[in-house]
């Protein structure tokens, strides 16, 4: 049997899906290849379980400001795939950032569609949001009902949450034998200095006005999710019950607070972005017989050493006893630093053209050139 390279990238982002770089590198290579795209539950988790054999499932939504856009999410079998930045990430917004007001309402039409269409896991990929609403939308969507103290529904957004007095779940979307899992890189808890609102709102456009306004609104919905439905003891991990319940858990803070809701609303089980995605995928049985794995994503740097893909398929690649080398725009991580994360070596385009403008418009030409490199050197 002839050995073969498995080809398991992210996407470069801005240039190429993870699906493109695949078939790009496995063009340059010569060799023969398998090609499994892969994701780590944030932007273009979708494009790369499409990819790999799951159908693409298009819906009319709400986007992030409120506004009709077509979103997808991806099933096979009983397994569907919901990707928040499909619907509510910051590229969906139209005209610059919307901290206070972006809702997570469209992920939540998404998961109520999967449900709908018979999903009984619901894997929903947690990145790239544009809002910090706690997940008050996406909760919306399903059934949930935010009150203010005269009766009145709140209006989208995670600013609004400040006025918040009840929640009325009577309604919500039926979840009984439906398994949701959160694939999410991200451990922070819903508050506090390493808090959604705290880490994550400024990449969302928060002000330092607006940090403040959205920490005290993420507070009321945890404070007032505790008191009326007893959200305190609702989640626990490894049979240890955390202090601040819900909102205090590693992960409620993702996705502008997208995990609280998971957790809180949904019951959901938080997993390491990458590994899970790579199980669902069947990495383990396409590494076997491998002689090599060549991995990647746009750049390499220190947030790839955080949970992301190229790192946790050098990971799994390890468990296989399978070399790894990989691929990238430009890299910023020095030889050593790649070698303790499993890496044997990196090609970036800037090695052939160090002008990156010319590297983006050009990727998958430059790539293929890159890929024959590595081939000379390696195979």
């Amino acid at each position: 049997m002839v050995e073969h390279v498995l080809v398991a990238p992210d996407k470069f982002k801005g240039s190429l899906t993870a699906a493109e770089v695949a078939a790009h590198v496995s063009a340059g290579l010569g060799v023969p290849t398998v090609e499994l795209p892969v994701a780590d539950g944030g932007d273009g988790t979708v494009d790369a379980v499409v990819a790999c054999g799951f159908t693409r499932i298009s819906r009319q939504v709400t986007g992030p400001t409120g506004e009709p856009i077509q979103a997808s999410y991806a099933r096979r079998g009983d397994t569907a795939v919901v990707e928040l930045a499909e619907a509510s990430g910051l590229r969906r917004l139209p005209g610059g950032h919307e901290p206070l007001t972006a809702t997570s309402y469209g992920t939540g039409e998404l998961v109520a569609d999967a449900i709908r269409q018979g999903a009984k896991r619901v894997v929903l990929g947690l990145g790239g949001s544009a809002c910090t609403d706690g997940g008050a939308g996406m909760a919306q969507a399903l059934g949930a009902r935010f009150l203010d103290a005269q009766g009145d529904e709140l209006e989208y957004g995670g600013a609004a949450l400040s006025r918040l007095d009840r929640i009325d779940i009577t309604g919500f979307t039926d979840l009984s034998g439906v398994e949701v899992v959160v694939a999410s890189d991200v451990d922070n808890p819903l508050l506090g200095p390493h808090g959604a609102a705290a880490v994550y709102g400024p990449q969302k456009g928060a002000t330092l006005e607006d940090v403040p306004v959205l920490e005290r609104a993420l507070s009321r919905l945890a404070a007032v999710a505790t008191r009326t439905h007893g959200l305190a003891g609702a989640v626990e991990h490894d049979d240890v019950p955390r202090p601040m319940g819900v909102a205090g858990a590693p992960g409620a803070g993702a996705a502008g607070g997208v995990g609280f809701a998971a957790l809180a609303f949904l019951h959901a089980e938080v997993q390491p972005g990458i590994d899970y995605l790579l199980d669902l995928l069947g990495f383990g049985e396409h590494v076997k017989g491998a002689r090599l794995v060549v991995t990647g994503e746009g750049s390499l740097d220190e947030q790839s050493l955080r949970g992301k893909a190229p790192i946790g398929v050098a990971q799994a690649a390890a468990r296989a006893g399978v070399p790894v080398v990989a691929v990238c725009g430009r890299r910023t991580l020095s030889d050593a630093e790649l070698r303790a994360a499993g890496i044997e070596a990196a090609y970036a385009l800037t090695d052939l053209e160090p002008d990156t403008v010319r590297c983006m418009a050009d990727a998958g030409p430059l790539l293929e050139r890159l890929a024959a490199k590595l081939a000379a050197d390696r195979l």
